[in-house]
């Protein structure tokens, strides 16, 4: 997942970085971003197929990779790597998304092209870079497995099908969602859940209109947006971006559609420049940064972290 079209300027603030704020104490005005909420209630039985599935190599052509090995859910959803690899070992086209909090998102994808997890996952598993195979396939494969098909039918009454299958990992991928992040915590009313360095960051973030494109429950990945406005920010196309999501993104280095940004301060920095046409001081960098730090959540009563590149 990578950090998109931020509007960042000056700010100075008069207490020590490490501090607790007194100048950003509760939400007071209407807030343009929510918390995230907990986990919708899913069937168990779906909810264990699912990621049994999501684990399973068997979803990819030559038994070699499963959607774990680009999302790994025990890291943050994602992999360390600039582009991950496609099967015959070249790099994929685009900088892999984190699969948390995907399900709060209006599109998937970087460009946007899937409106439901399903719709996704069953185009991944016929994309011939990513899994090359096809729901025919899969479905054949675990149709000659005794005990997926017994799982199954005690969750969906049947055989494995078209959509058992794509249920299942989509009930599954809507179960990863990270809330209890320091900045949730603060939306709730914690007022000492926020630094005096980080509630700066965030004025900056509100005041000069980073909020106009990052905001709601997944502080973006609601709207479109073109990139390379004042000067060019990474590889020039796709030229218009689905707006990622911004939570957990101090753990998911390298950034940008194309992982050229390997660290948040570096994207902060360039994106200052190329949707501002501002040279950023190393204290807005600081803030912002430290601002974006808040918005890493918890996953399985852990918080998230970075991949081990």
């Amino acid at each position: 997942m990578c950090l998109a079209l931020l509007l960042l300027t000056t700010a100075t603030f008069a207490q020590a970085p490490g501090s607790r704020s007194s100048a950003l104490t509760l939400p007071t005005d209407p807030e343009l971003i929510t918390p995230i909420p907990p986990a919708p209630v899913a069937d168990p039985e779906k909810l264990a197929l699912g990621k049994r599935l999501f684990e399973d190599a068997r979803l990819s052509h030559d038994a070699t990779r499963s959607c774990a090995s680009c999302h790994d859910v025990q890291t943050n959803g994602a992999d360390a790597n600039r582009r991950s690899s496609a099967l015959n070992g070249t790099e994929l086209s685009l900088n892999t998304n984190t699969v948390f909090n995907a399900a709060l998102s209006f599109r998937l994808n970087w460009e946007g092209g899937f409106r439901s997890l399903e719709d996704q996952a069953e185009a991944s598993l016929a994309n011939p870079a990513i899994m090359g195979t096809s729901i025919d396939e899969v479905i054949s494969r675990l149709s000659a497995d005794a005990e997926m098909t017994q799982r199954f039918k005690e969750a969906y009454g049947s055989d494995p099908d078209r959509q058992a299958v794509l249920n299942a990992i989509a009930t599954y991928e809507r179960s990863l969602v990270t809330p209890g992040g320091r900045f949730d915590l603060w939306l709730g009313g914690e007022a000492s859940a926020l630094s005096a360095q980080e509630a700066a960051g965030y004025n900056l973030f509100k005041k000069f209109g980073c909020i106009s494109c990052h905001q709601g429950v997944n502080i973006g990945a609601n709207l479109f947006e073109r990139h390379g406005i004042f000067h060019p920010l990474a590889s020039p196309k796709p030229e218009i971006l689905r707006v990622p999501s911004l939570r957990n993104v101090a753990t998911t280095p390298p950034y940008f559609h194309d992982g050229s940004a390997p660290t948040l301060s570096d994207a902060v920095r360039k994106m200052g420049a190329a949707q501002l046409n501002r040279t950023l001081t190393d204290e807005q960098v600081a803030a912002i940064v430290a601002f974006l730090g808040t918005l890493t959540g918890t996953f399985d009563d852990h918080p998230v972290k970075a991949s081990a590149p």
